[in-house]
C-alpha cells in the first residue's frame, strides 16, 4: 500500500498570509451626531437596567431576620 503525496486541495489557505490585495476597501463612513447620541443612550439604558436590577434584587438575596422574629413572637403568643 503506497500513499501518493498530493498537494493539499486547500493550499491557498497556507498562502493567505502572503497574499496582498490591490483592492482597497471603501472608507468607513463617520457616525453622525444623532447616531452617537442614540448609541450612548442605548448603552446608558442597558447599564441603568443592570444597576437597577442589582439594587432591587439585593434585598431579596439578604437573609431576612425580621420574618424570623415575627414568627417567633407569634409562636410565643400562641402559648
Amino acid at each position: 500500500m503506497s500513499f501518493r503525496r498530493e498537494p493539499v486541495p486547500f493550499a491557498f489557505v497556507a498562502d493567505a498570509d502572503r497574499f496582498r490585495s490591490n483592492v482597497t476597501p471603501p472608507p468607513r463612513e463617520r457616525l453622525g451626531t444623532a447616531q452617537i447620541l442614540a448609541r450612548s443612550l442605548v448603552g446608558l439604558a442597558v447599564v441603568a437596567g443592570l444597576v437597577g436590577s442589582l439594587l432591587f434584587g439585593m434585598p431579596a438575596l439578604q437573609p431576612s431576620r425580621a420574618s424570623d422574629t415575627s414568627q417567633q413572637s407569634e409562636a410565643s403568643q400562641g402559648r
